[in-house]
């Protein structure tokens, strides 16, 4: 990402509140294009008295999200409390065509009912992360609907079958002879339409929508608009610090999880990976989390900042109140102590009343997939009943009712009878 230098940006003499914006801007982003246009429309928006328009459009292709597509809701909020106008818009039109970006076929269309669903469902979601009092909610099927053929040929007449082929997607799927439908073509020209309809100033996205993002500043000037600037925010590396955070990859945090799943997960992570998060997830300042790193560098234990930003991320989706419970409820486990809440079950005995063994009362729990796998967790010392440590395979558990523990996370009381 090219910068500006200290003598480009002393220049446009912006004040000590457009730097600090310019930063906050800045802070953790891909890349900001082209940053010293942001700097005049920051320096301009100062002058003016007048807030920028600050676009993201999000597709409703799914009912929940992680906190990994929260990375550029944080940033979103970031400028709405500069005092910048957030455009949250929902695709529901281009939804009905199906973003291409990184598919290597064609993407099914979603049906009305699902759009409308999943559209209610994510912006509920991410008011978790935005102001909503402060948040303009707009729809694209508003100005598409009202598009037209006429409309809709005058738009790709803005955009050459070349231009659009230097898009990686669109030139892998077509020289390994993978179809691409005519109607693909139309998404980014819609998505970047969007942009012309809402006048944004700049519009926010992952890495994987920069082909997009460029489209709505190519259209705007087309349309005779100053063009947006974009801002492109890295995809957030999931639990195990390697792959991108993917409920496929089953190293995700959801952001509608319970406060101690929530809470456990993040200091699972390890400690280089905390950094990365404190500055794509946290909004203290930049200064604080330098200052933090600079004490575990000192000698402190960096379980102690670990713990303060699982904290501050369980806070944002539940309350404070349920971080503090979290982070007890987290020490308690860890001294091998049962939680105040599990989950209960009543089991039937053995034929004709008979003890059942432990491998096979874990799976009827649902604590371990197979009875196999109970017997290697035993093995390993993660298997407890009644906080004792299982240590023989062939233990049969008569009538009663007993609390099995698999790990640190796994409970439930069984009742045998």
């Amino acid at each position: 990402m090219k910068t500006l230098n200290n003598t480009e940006i002393n220049q446009l003499n912006p004040s000590p509140d457009v730097l600090h914006a310019l930063n906050v801007t800045k802070r953790g982003c891909e890349e900001l294009l082209p940053e010293n246009d942001w700097l005049r429309k920051l320096i301009k928006s100062e002058q003016s008295g007048q807030p920028l328009r600050i676009k993201l459009g999000l597709d409703p292709t799914a009912p929940d999200i992680h906190i990994g597509h929260t990375v550029v809701l944080n940033k979103m909020r970031q400028l709405q409390d500069l005092g910048h106008t957030v455009i949250f818009l929902i695709g529901d039109f281009t939804s009905l065509i199906g973003d291409p970006s990184g598919r290597n076929s064609t993407r099914p269309p979603l049906t009305a009912e699902q759009i409308k669903y999943n559209a209610e469902t994510y912006y509920q979601q991410a008011s978790k992360v935005l102001d909503p009092s402060k948040t303009e909610i707009r729809y694209n099927s508003e100005w598409n609907d009202q598009l037209g053929a006429r409309g809709m040929i005058q738009l790709a007449a803005k955009y050459t079958v070349a231009r659009m082929m230097e898009r990686n997607d669109f030139h892998e799927r077509f020289h390994a002879g993978n179809s691409i439908s005519i109607h693909e073509f139309l998404y980014p020209l819609m998505q970047g339409y969007d942009s012309v309809a809402l006048k944004s100033d700049i519009e926010l996205g992952g890495t994987d929508q920069k082909f997009n993002l460029l489209m709505g500043r190519h259209l705007q000037e087309e349309y005779g608009q100053e063009p947006q600037c974009i801002l492109t925010m890295p995809l957030l590396e999931g639990l195990d610090g390697v792959d991108k955070m993917s409920k496929s990859k089953n190293n995700y945090i959801g952001i509608t999880e319970d406060a101690n799943t929530m809470f456990a997960k993040v200091l699972s992570i390890s400690d280089t990976l905390m950094w990365r998060w404190f500055t794509l997830l946290s909004f203290r300042s930049e200064e604080e989390i330098r200052m933090l790193r600079s004490q575990v560098e000192g000698g402190r234990n960096p379980k102690e900042v670990k713990v303060a930003l699982a904290k501050e991320i369980t806070a944002r989706f539940h309350s404070a109140a349920a971080a503090d419970a979290a982070e007890q409820d987290f020490i308690n486990r860890s001294r091998g102590g049962i939680p105040d809440e599990i989950d209960e079950r009543s089991l039937p005995l053995g034929e004709g009343g008979a003890p059942v063994g432990i491998g096979a009362l874990l799976k009827q729990a649902g604590l371990t997939a197979s009875s196999g796998e109970a017997n290697r967790l035993i093995d390993g010392g993660g298997v407890r009943v009644d906080g004792s440590v299982v240590s023989d395979k062939g233990l049969k558990l008569a009538a009663g009712t007993y609390v099995l523990q698999v790990g640190k996370r796994k409970f439930a009381r069984v009742t045998l009878g």
